[in-house]
Order: structure tokens, then sequence, then C-alpha cells
């Protein structure tokens, strides 16, 4: 279609992952799960980062035919004030918590760039690292982030398809495809060090899906040589609107989409979230997946708050504490790990260049 980068388009070098990805592949799932884990263990070691998503709002100016929190949704809507962040992250705190997922919907009056930024700044005087799943923004609200302490952003294209991210985004904002799809460049110009991609899986054909990620992953490790990269696999889980998705992926097909990545792709991070079951999630461990969430409220305000009964963005699989998960993995000789990064090294990358040479001169 017209108008569409090409490197959205280019098939060089998406051979071999296509043929990975092919279920009637001559490679079977458990030659790629035993190339995947050799791989995963010699980069990342027996390790599994920790995270924890901390929703600070529920308002959206958006009308996502597939969100619990999508503007024509009847949910009561609501977001954290300062004090009520930092009841959060203290709870968050108690349970181990130092890497935290700061969320909201699209851009609103109630929860806007000047909010966000004032909640990212009280995250990162109290947690070891600060990332940002939230609307899209420009260079310079992403450097302003930056400055604040957020070390990575995510965000989801949600599906590559064009056609059908027009008709699922009815409205709003987010209905802009190559907005959205410029968005993780502007995040590495504006010195944001981590871009977290994705799409949700069931929207859209999961195979062309998974080329065209992998050819915007590609694209930006080309282009920003020095920015960290990580990939999500979202399967879609009931939520508020009772979205059915129509290309549904089963356990097996999400497995060989993993394993492709990490042979693809052998330095990404790549995450699974408690969209999935505990089951699932201890199977996949040390097989391709170096970071999970844990203890996840897709509530606003759910950790100090557990009484809260309010419909969450979607609903939770694996509700395992950290305790529990935390045996699980070490049951698997994989150690959990809550804190890889230090503050003093939060801010834009410029900014850090430069206070290193004046150190040294």
């Amino acid at each position: 279609m017209s108008g569409l980068p090409e490197w959205l388009t280019d098939n060089h070098g998406t051979a071999t992952l296509a043929a990975m990805l092919d279920p009637f592949s001559s490679s079977s799932l458990e030659a790629l799960a035993s190339e995947s884990k050799a791989l995963t263990q010699r980069r990342f070691g027996r390790t599994m980062t920790i995270y924890a998503p901390l929703y600070l709002s529920n308002f959206c100016s958006s009308g996502c035919a597939y969100c619990g929190f999508a503007s024509d949704r009847k949910t009561p809507r609501r977001r954290l004030e300062p004090d009520e962040i930092r009841r959060e992250l203290s709870a968050m705190k108690k349970l181990g918590i130092t890497d935290i997922l700061l969320l909201t919907g699209e851009r609103t009056h109630d929860a806007d760039f000047d909010y966000l930024q004032r909640s990212v700044e009280i995250a990162a005087q109290v947690m070891q690292r600060v990332s940002v799943e939230a609307f899209p923004m420009s260079i310079r609200e992403y450097r302003a982030l930056a400055d604040s302490g957020c070390t990575a952003i995510t965000i989801y294209q949600e599906t590559y398809n064009r056609e059908r991210y027009e008709a699922l985004h009815r409205w709003g904002p987010k209905k802009d495809f190559i907005d959205r799809l410029e968005t993780p460049a502007r995040a590495l110009e504006g010195g944001i060090k981590t871009v977290g991609l994705g799409v949700l899986l069931g929207l859209s054909d999961p195979r062309e899906d998974a080329l065209s990620l992998y050819r915007h992953v590609r694209h930006l490790g080309r282009t920003y040589w020095r920015a960290g990269l990580s990939v999500s696999f979202p399967r879609m889980r009931p939520q508020t609107g009772g979205y059915e998705p129509p290309f549904p992926v089963d356990d097996h097909s999400l497995a060989r989409m993993i394993f492709a990545y990490r042979i693809a792709l052998p330095d990404v991070e790549l995450v699974l979230s408690t969209r999935e079951s505990a089951a699932y999630r201890d199977g996949m461990a040390g097989l391709g997946i170096t970071r999970m969430s844990i203890e996840s409220r897709t509530t606003v305000g759910g950790y100090n708050d557990t009484e809260n009964n309010e419909k969450g963005q979607f609903e939770v699989f694996d509700d395992r504490s950290v305790h529990e998960f935390c045996n699980a993995m070490r049951a698997k000789n994989i150690e959990p790990v809550f804190k890889n990064w230090e503050p003093v090294y939060n801010g834009p990358a410029e900014a850090s260049s430069t206070i290193l040479l004046n150190e040294i001169t």
C-alpha cells in the first residue's frame, strides 16, 4: 500500500524466519526449542528479569475494538494522583519489585504528557528502572521523559496489516497507522535507551504480523545500533467489550514464534507477560524468554488497594505471588533478577556521554 516505508515491505532477510514460523517446516518444534535454549543461555545465562506494570490511568480518547479501556466502554474512569502513586510504589517495593512499567490510555486532558512526566519523576525517585507504555509522543517529549528518569518505552503496533489496523481503531489518535509506526524511532531519537515492540496476537494473521514485526526490529537495530530492543508476545485475553480475536494463536504456534525470534534475533530481549498461564510461562522459561512480569494488576490502583474489584484492561492469567513465581523459576535453575540497572545511568544517552567526558577531562 502506498505511504508505507520501504523497510516494512522489504522481504530481504526474512526467508529464514518465515521458514521457522511455518508449521509445516522441516524444523521440528523440539529442534527449534533446543537451539533457542542454547542461544538464550549463551547470551543471557540462566536468568529471568522481573518487572511489574503500574496502571496510572484508564482514561482514553481512542476507540480500539479489542481494548477494555476504549472510550466507549462503561468502565469507571480514574487516574492516580501523586500521593496515590507513591502508595502504589511503596506497595510494589514491599513485593521486591524495583523495575516497573507505567501505563496509561491514549492522550487525554485528564492524563496528558505533563501528568505522565510527573509520574515518571515520582517513580524514578524510588525505583531502579522506570519504563512507560502510553500514547505516541514527539521527540521533544521523549527527551523530557528521558531527562525525568524514563529508560525505556513499550509501544505495540498491535497489527502491521494496515487494513485490519484501520478497521480495529475506530476513532481517536491511535487510528493514525503511520504515526504509531514511526513512534519507536522518535523515542530513540529523543534519548530513550530501550524500545519494546510487539503485536497483539489474534488481531491479524500471526505469521504476517511476526514477519513485519521482525522487519521493524531489524530496521531499528540497523538505524539505532546503540539502542536496546525487546519484543513481547501478548495474546488476546478476555476484556470488557467481549472482542473475540479472529486469528487465535495456540500454544504450539506461540512457542514456535518465540523460538524462531530467539534464533533470528539472539541478542534481543524477549518478553512474556501474565497474559499467559503459570504452566505455559514456566515451560517457556529458559527456552527463549528472558523477561517476565509478575504480580500484575491491570486496574488503576491495584497494588495498594488489594480489594479493588474494578475491571482491568484484560484478565490476568498467571496470578501467582512473587514468592510462588520465584520458587518456580529456581526449581528450573533459573535465577529471578529484580535489579540489573542503576539509576545513575538513567537519562538520555547524550547526557550520560557528556557527563563521562567531563569527568575524564
